[in-house]
């Protein structure tokens, strides 16, 4: 039994500090046989919250499509999911949240988020090439919200610029639902050999432990508990919940880390995330079929008099956990020295299945490692869904109370210049999207895409959601986040290979966002099966509310597809003047769930307009196929704002190159919903005149449904007799309107 070592009795009150229930501590007293000690708790604390045990989340997360023919590493096998992308080389991705964290402290929560899903990459063997990004915010008239996005995007910017990693791609969301809890997603892909992954394991008896990187303070104690409940004015008392990073020692860790993947000095790696040297420690030996013995004298830490218990919690940045292979701990420790980063044994394997702590000799604290981790014995739930009452009211609405006499090009300025619609180049300026001089297209575009180098392939990727719309219903709102992504993948000449997901809701206890989650899942597992795009894994996090409301519910997309041939990338905006623009689709009379009711109405109401997968995917495929084909020559999904923003957009967004069109649309239904609705499934093309026949043929070949909306020229965008609007104000609106609103920030 582990000895006292002067730890405090262990109360009432301390399980529930540490947010254990009555029956988890007993479950707890059950797997020791008898009652843990005060180190004990914190271990069992943060291994069994939320955020490291998925324990109200797996058993539906398991439900998704996971088996596909190119994955080298599924969801939960690996610290990011890794797809073969042939020429001998894979593809390693992941997004995570770092939400909690960023709300309380904006600028070190979006950067330490930043660090740590890089981190995630490269204990792969992977080098990062890419970062992308999912934000939502409250509204932008909020002072306080708008110094949470400048905090954040500084963050981000500053720590993925000197990293040295471009920062591509992503989204920035407004609305009042994440007023109090903005949701900071971050996404990394990097590339590795495909046969030169790591994994995560600890195994071989005598096999020693290693810790490497910086050395271990303060700060980031109990941050995995802290991102397992929900916000509240205390919150802003957590601070030390916050790691702080230094994208300059992780710079130096990449390389020292790879470089002795490359060596081939260990057996496995792991980076210290959430629940620090606790959750790399049992996790790795949990894997392993091992346990560790893990001498906590040993790890060197840059504060005095820290405990065992703050040095096992700790989520200080930039630090792995390396199992090293017989006699190769010299060989580490000059790669780590060259490279001026700590390196020490602080521990080793053994066979006995137990993650054990000594100080100074004395065992103080001993837990069987399987028992901790998601997938062996830490807890699973499966909680009550109530469907929410609002769903049957918000989505009743009455389309006669909208009015048809109104000035549509006005409306038309007012959605180019809304905060989820106006260019986020306030945001992406702050962003070294060119370093290592591989992107190809980076924020703007439908899709971000990188060249491989010594290839003729490129990476396409992106991330999507529609909050609201998962709000509204988040079966088909969780179809058409994937079917969006997937979407803008093709757009840019790319093949959907395969996504990882970043799970945001509310409080899992309350049965309504426990129903909202259930049907995202079902709603993802759906979309994914159909476009052939498995989930290789990802991020669950609960509890984004703050004392007001919860979150809408939001289940980002981060989805990677492979475009075989440079010559078929493809952008959105419209090319030379004569070319014929194609609607693929069909506009349908739809206006719920719109952009256009929430920034005209300030409503979030109506129905989502329905999405029929397959016929979605046979869209997709076919526009994938004319791209191959060298048949168009621009192509941009119609979403948020509807038909009459994606043709804007088609026109302004090469500021390098504008161009107007003249529009003609024969359907007859009403103006808003023609102009601004949401139906689904739609794209605009272009191509020149000699290919439009062959285009056309193809899609009366294939039953698709398409129309003829007109030509590329002028420098006016035209829309029957409802829209007549030089480019140059379309411009001004879209690029104008986000460094307006935030110039007040301070």
């Amino acid at each position: 039994m582990p000895t006292a070592f002067s730890q405090p009795p262990v109360t009432r009150e301390m399980i529930a500090f540490h947010g254990l229930n009555d029956e988890e501590y007993a479950k707890i007293k059950e797997i020791l046989g008898r009652e843990p000690n005060y180190t004990e708790l914190g271990i069992f604390s943060v291994m069994w919250s939320e955020h490291c045990s998925y324990k109200n989340s797996i058993s539906l997360i398991k439900t998704l499509p996971r088996e596909g023919d190119n994955l080298l590493a599924k969801a939960g096998d690996e610290n990011a999911g890794a797809v073969d992308i042939g020429d001998g080389l894979a593809v390693v991705f992941k997004i995570e949240s770092h939400n909690h964290p960023s709300a309380v402290e904006p600028y070190q929560g979006a950067a330490t988020g930043v660090g740590g899903i890089l981190r995630d990459i490269f204990t792969m063997g992977a080098r990062p090439i890419a970062a992308l990004n999912s934000l939502r915010f409250g509204s932008p008239d909020n002072p306080h919200v708008r110094f949470l996005v400048d905090g954040v995007v500084r963050g981000i910017g500053d720590y993925g610029n000197s990293f040295g990693v471009p920062t591509v791609g992503g989204e920035v969301y407004f609305d009042e639902s994440y007023t109090g809890n903005p949701l900071i997603n971050a996404m990394a892909v990097g590339l590795v050999k495909d046969d030169g992954i790591v994994s995560a394991v600890a195994k071989g008896k005598g096999n020693k432990m290693m810790i490497v990187g910086s050395k271990t303070g303060r700060d980031g104690i109990h941050g995995a508990t802290f991102a397992s409940e929900e916000l509240t004015e205390a919150s802003q008392e957590k601070r030390p919940s916050v790691q702080i990073g230094d994208p300059f020692t992780e710079k130096l860790l990449v390389e020292a880390t790879l470089e002795i993947i490359k060596e081939g000095l260990i057996v496995g790696i792991q980076d210290m995330g959430a629940a620090g040297i606790t959750c790399s420690t049992s996790e790795m030996s949990a894997k392993g079929e091992a346990g560790i013995r893990l001498d906590i004298d040993q790890v060197p830490v840059r504060e005095e008099g820290m405990t065992p218990y703050e040095i096992l919690l700790s989520e200080s940045q930039e630090r792995m956990l390396v199992c090293v292979k017989p006699g190769k701990e010299a060989a580490i420790t000059e790669i780590f020295d060259k490279w001026g980063l700590d390196s020490k044994i602080i521990g080793e394997v053994t066979d006995d299945g137990m993650m054990t702590v000594t100080l100074h000799g004395e065992v103080i604290a001993q837990i069987p490692s399987d028992c901790l981790v998601l997938g062996g014995g830490a807890p699973v739930y499966t909680r009550e869904v109530k469907r929410p009452k609002y769903l049957d009211e918000i989505t009743k609405i009455d389309m006669n109370s909208y009015s048809l006499e109104r000035n549509w090009n006005e409306d038309l300025f007012s959605l180019l210049s809304a905060p989820n619609i106006c260019s986020k180049g306030w945001v992406f300026e702050q962003y070294d999207s060119m370093v290592r001089t591989n992107t190809v297209l980076g924020p703007g575009s439908d899709a971000a895409v990188l060249r491989l180098r010594k290839t003729r392939k490129a990476l396409a990727i992106s991330t999507d959601c529609n909050g609201r719309y998962c709000y509204l219903n988040p079966r088909i709102g969780a179809q058409s986040a994937v079917a969006e992504a997937a979407r803008n993948i093709v757009c840019s000449g790319g093949k959907p290979l395969a996504v990882t997901n970043c799970l945001n809701f509310g409080n899992p206890y309350k049965p309504e966002i426990y129903y909202g989650f259930k049907e995202a899942i079902t709603g993802m597992g759906e979309a994914c099966t159909v476009f052939g795009t498995p989930v290789t894994g990802g991020n669950v996090s609960f509890y984004n509310e703050d004392p007001d409301r919860a979150v809408f519910p939001t289940p980002t997309i981060g989805m990677v597809g492979l475009i075989e041939d440079i010559n078929h990338i493809t952008t959105q905006w419209f090319k030379d003047e004569g070319d014929i623009i194609l609607l693929i689709g069909q506009n349908e009379e739809h206006l719920g769930a719109s952009e256009y009711l929430h920034a005209i109405y300030k409503q979030n109401a109506g129905e989502v307009p329905p999405l029929d997968l397959e016929y979605e995917h046979r869209i997709q495929q076919f526009l994938l196929n004319a791209i191959r084909s060298r048949l168009v020559k621009s192509a941009h999904d119609v979403s948020d704002g509807g038909l009459a923003v994606a043709l804007a957009e088609c026109c302004i967004s090469n500021q390098e190159r504008q161009i107007g069109a003249v529009i003609e649309l024969a359907d007859d239904i009403r103006p808003d919903c023609l102009l601004f609705g949401e139906t689904q499934s739609r794209i605009v093309i272009s191509c020149s005149k000699e290919d439009e026949k062959e285009l056309t043929m193809k899609m009366t070949e294939l039953n698709l449904p398409f129309s003829n909306l007109g030509t590329v020229g002028l420098d006016r965008l035209v829309i029957n007799d409802l829209i007549d609007l030089h480019i140059t104000a379309l411009s001004k609106a879209f690029f104008d309107a986000m460094p307006k609103f935030m110039e007040k920030v301070g």
